[in-house]
């Protein structure tokens, strides 16, 4: 019975069907056919490995089309991008931070798609007003510690940004890199937004003294918090949680007393794609469940911004609030997060420093 049933989800697998995923989302029956005769697509993946495989490899077994897939960071796929000017190497960008999508969609480099699923974005900030990009994920900016090597030092964990200066920290803290990680990006975004330009650009040098390494992803401090050999890192407390269930029982996670913000994941078409609507259906199944609700079994904790996926347990067991955040200024850094960072290297003074991860 049980190699009988096995059999018959396989069929439906083979056939497309999933649970007749294509009728209950309302994707139109002629993107469908239009994307497979297309028969290709390739993703340039921010997020997370293991979610960026599994999303790729079930959009194959739904709709019979080849996934190819890439990771690169935000900003090396907007580094990319540019590069190419209108004649991309990939179809889509998924994952990632959307200032840097920002960045590029001004630059003329993204595709605008009115998608059909963006009607269960549970909030239109989690969209670009033109359709640029889409939002599918939620993500919390935090410190995450290791607790026994602040115990073995006689340190207090930092509980606020301000606590991150502390010069007993030297060489303990953390930071992605803001010319190849969207995490970095609104690392500086948010402090602009909470202390003024100048004051931020001030926080920045004195922070700079206390940082032991700006890594390339902006999951890369997270990965090396259990091991001990990052202390303090700065990123996306579900990168936390990851690290914690994968057994670092070590790791505390720190939601910010003075106030953080948030990452919005993104999904977008690059310019010039060569396979338009296995592009545009992929916009459409990243807006679904079948997509988002993989995120959870593959590595990925962040809250969900439809409103017809499952949150993630985990995120909300570790007493994570997707509201607990500022009222982060998406129009400040859509138009100024390119001034933002040259400002900032320019106020550290070592953008060619060894401790910067490219």
């Amino acid at each position: 019975m049980k190699k009988l049933l096995a059999i018959l989800l396989a069929s439906l697998v083979a056939l497309g069907v999933s649970g007749g995923f294509a009728a209950a989302e309302g994707i139109d029956p002629a993107l469908i056919e239009a994307a497979k005769a297309e028969g290709e697509l390739t993703v340039y993946g921010s997020c997370e490995e293991a979610y960026l495989n599994a999303a790729c490899d079930h959009f194959e077994q739904l709709y019979g089309i080849k996934v190819n897939r890439q990771r690169l960071s935000t900003g090396e796929v907007a580094a990319k991008i540019e590069e190419e000017n209108g004649n991309p190497s990939a179809d889509v960008w998924f994952g990632g931070t959307t200032d840097p999508y920002n960045e590029t969609a001004r630059k003329g480099l993204l595709e605008a798609y009115e998608a059909q699923n963006a009607v269960h974005l549970v909030d239109n900030m989690y969209r670009d007003a033109n359709g640029y990009w889409y939002g599918i994920y939620k993500g919390i900016l935090g410190f995450m510690v290791n607790t026994e090597e602040l115990a073995r030092m006689q340190l207090e964990a930092p509980k606020t940004w301000d606590d991150l200066l502390n010069p007993a920290y030297k060489g303990l803290i953390w930071l992605s890199n803001a010319n190849t990680a969207g995490t970095a990006k609104l690392v500086i975004n948010t402090i602009v937004q909470m202390k003024g330009h100048d004051e931020a650009m001030r926080y920045f040098v004195e922070l700079d003294k206390n940082v032991a390494q700006y890594t390339k992803s902006g999951s890369g401090p997270s990965k090396k918090v259990g091991v001990g050999e990052c202390v303090i890192a700065i990123g996306f407390l579900h990168d936390g949680i990851t690290q914690i269930l994968d057994g670092y029982d070590n790791i505390a996670l720190i939601i910010p007393e003075d106030g953080t913000s948030f990452e919005i994941g993104a999904t977008a078409i690059f310019k010039g794609v060569k396979h338009p609507n296995a592009a545009r259906l992929w916009i459409e199944y990243a807006l679904s469940p079948e997509c988002v609700n993989l995120a959870k079994a593959n590595e990925s904790y962040q809250f969900l911004v439809i409103d017809n996926g499952e949150q993630p347990e985990e995120a909300i067991a570790f007493g994570l609030d997707p509201e607990n955040v500022i009222d982060y200024d998406f129009k400040d850094a859509k138009e100024n997060t390119t001034k933002y960072v040259e400002d900032y290297f320019a106020a550290l003074g070592a953008a060619a420093d060894n401790r910067f991860e490219e």
